[in-house]
């Protein structure tokens, strides 16, 4: 991987890591796109390390806080009742499932995931799911007419451990190129009920320990089987990172008083895209993973 190479996929993963379109399907297609070989599973990973950084700083003091409260209820019955201790163990909850499959499906996800054409599905079944998912919300939070009252949306101090799970297992859907970490968890709050700006919290703090964890166990992977390139996968991560940190405090203006409909149809007309070029030869569905 050449030093321009890593300066463009770490700012396409820093750009699209908190966005909706799944930042794994656009480094799988920025590689396919231009002639190079796919980054792979294992750079992908690292390179997100520096976009969770950016999650880490941006709400440093929420996390201190439900570290704080969360290690402080191990041993303390009534710090358990505490809010940020329940927000703590719930993002330990909704972490399980994607924690069991990623280690189950390895291979697959290394292999047959990154199919240009499971991309392609994936871009385009998401996103009608996270359309139907905006819409819902977006006539609840109206009231569905001129003489309905708005339904209340749910807090995070609502959330309980069977949400919890739930947002864990859209989670875990990430795992596939295309689906989207953030559109996923976003659409599964949603379709519970809760307000735009409690499901895009949670997505990003339920992220934090799944993708650190799969990052770190990537890097001790690559450093004993040697299969990285050390320098620009570094330049890569750094680049997310501070590109990522940018991305955040918009996205989270953003769904304040937008909707993810620009976002819907971005990954629909992708998703059609990419399947008329494989279809035409243009693109390759398979593609071999950079030896380094």
């Amino acid at each position: 991987m050449s030093w321009f190479e890593s300066l463009i996929l770490g700012l396409v993963q820093g750009l699209t890591e908190f966005l909706p379109v799944s930042s794994s399907a656009h480094l799988r297609l920025t590689a396919a796109f231009s002639g190079w070989e796919d980054p792979g599973a294992a750079f992908t990973a690292i390179t997100q390390i520096g976009t969770e950084t950016a999650v880490l700083i941006y709400f440093r003091k929420d996390i201190g806080r439900i570290l704080s409260a969360w290690s402080r209820s191990l041993t303390d019955k009534e710090m358990r009742r505490d809010q940020d201790a329940r927000m703590g163990w719930l993002v330990v909850i909704g972490s399980i499932p994607i924690g069991v499959l990623g280690v189950t499906l390895k291979d697959q996800i290394e292999g047959p995931f990154r199919d240009l054409r499971l991309t392609a599905a994936m871009l385009i079944g998401m996103g009608v799911v996270l359309g139907v998912a905006d819409r819902l919300a977006a006539r609840a939070e109206s009231g569905g007419g001129r003489h309905r009252v708005a339904a209340p949306r749910k807090e995070l101090t609502d959330l309980t451990v069977r949400d919890g799970l739930i947002y864990g297992a859209c989670q875990a859907l990430a795992l596939i190129p295309g689906v989207s970490r953030s559109g996923a968890t976003i659409s599964g709050g949603l379709f519970m009920g809760y307000r735009r700006e409690a499901a895009a919290r949670y997505s990003f703090l339920l992220a934090i320990p799944a993708v650190l964890a799969s990052g770190l166990f990537e890097l001790k992977d690559a450093a004993d089987g040697g299969h990285v390139s050390w320098g620009p996968t570094l330049f890569a991560t750094v680049i997310a990172f501070a590109t990522g940190y940018a991305v955040i405090a918009w996205f989270m203006k953003f769904i304040s008083t937008k909707s993810f409909m620009p976002f819907v149809w971005y990954r629909i007309a992708l998703g059609v895209v990419i399947i008329a070029l494989v279809a035409a030869g243009v693109l390759s569905p398979h593609a071999a993973e950079s030896a380094g």
